[in-house]
C-alpha cells in the first residue's frame, strides 16, 4: 500500500487490516521498558491510535485528544497510542503533556505491530499514521490508514465508530 510523507509516496509493508478479521496478537514496549501484550487487553474495546512520533505536531494533538477521550471511556475501553519513539520519549512527552488516561507503547524493538497491522513505513522505518479500533470479541471494527501521513486522523469518524460499540 503506498501512502503520501510530506507530499513524497512512500511504501507501507505488512498486512493490511481490514474491517471483520480477528486483530492481530502483537508485542510492543511499555515505558518502562516491560513488555506489552496485546493479548492483555482482550474481552476490551481497544482504539490503536497510530502515530509516527509523538513529539511533532500532529502527533502530539492525536495523542493528547485520545488522551483526554480515554479518560471519558471508562474500563471496558483502551485507547493505545503505538509509535516508533523509544519509551524514553514517549515517557517524557507524556509527563509534559499529561498523558495519564491512554496506555502508550513502543514499537521500536520489532515492529511487530506495524508490520500485523500493515503501518510500517519501508523507506522510514516509522509507523503510518491511522486509527484501528477492535470491539470487544476481537474483531477490528474501524481502520483509517491516513493517506498524507502529515494529515489528521477522522477523530469524528473513529468516535461515532467507537460509541456505537460501547
Amino acid at each position: 500500500m503506498k501512502v503520501k510523507f510530506g507530499g513524497d509516496e512512500v511504501t507501507l509493508v505488512g498486512n493490511q487490516v481490514a474491517v471483520g478479521e480477528v486483530a492481530p496478537d502483537f508485542k510492543a514496549v511499555n515505558l518502562d521498558l516491560s513488555e506489552f501484550d496485546s493479548k492483555s487487553l482482550k474481552g476490551k474495546t481497544i482504539v490503536y491510535s497510530v502515530v509516527p512520533s509523538i513529539d511533532t505536531g500532529v502527533c502530539s494533538i492525536q495523542t493528547k485528544f485520545f488522551n483526554e477521550e480515554a479518560s471519558k471511556l471508562g474500563d471496558d475501553v483502551a485507547i493505545v497510542t503505538v509509535s516508533v519513539d523509544l519509551p524514553f520519549a514517549q515517557k517524557r512527552f507524556c509527563g509534559v503533556e499529561g498523558i495519564d488516561s491512554a496506555i502508550v507503547i513502543s514499537d521500536y524493538r520489532d515492529h511487530d505491530f506495524g508490520k500485523k497491522y500493515g503501518f510500517l513505513i519501508d523507506e522510514l522505518k516509522l509507523l503510518s499514521r491511522g486509527i484501528v479500533i477492535v470491539d470487544k470479541s476481537g474483531k477490528i471494527a474501524y481502520v483509517e490508514y491516513v493517506e498524507e501521513v502529515t494529515h489528521e486522523v477522522n477523530f469524528d469518524k473513529a468516535l461515532e465508530k467507537l460509541k456505537e460499540l460501547i
